[in-house]
């Protein structure tokens, strides 16, 4: 997860995968400047914060629906 500090948007990601018991990785995109290109221009997003799953399940901002969809997919996956 790509996050920035004082982000309310992250905290209540943060919130919902740590509920979904979904393990993540916080990278600070205002510390690092690669992490910031990536996100801005390899992956088009302007907002924090950015959850990136895969090569090709990625979202940005809040989004508990697709949170949900994390936890039942790793629910299916057990």
């Amino acid at each position: 997860m790509f996050s920035k500090p004082a982000c309310v948007q992250c905290t209540m990601t943060y919130k919902a995968l740590d509920k979904a018991g979904v393990t993540y990785t916080v990278v600070d995109v205002t510390e690092n400047a690669v992490a910031l290109e990536y996100v801005t221009e390899d992956l088009g997003y302007s907002a924090a914060p950015i959850v990136v799953v895969d090569e090709h399940n990625h979202w940005s901002g809040f989004r508990p629906d697709r949170i949900a969809a994390l936890d039942q997919s790793r629910a299916l996956d057990a």
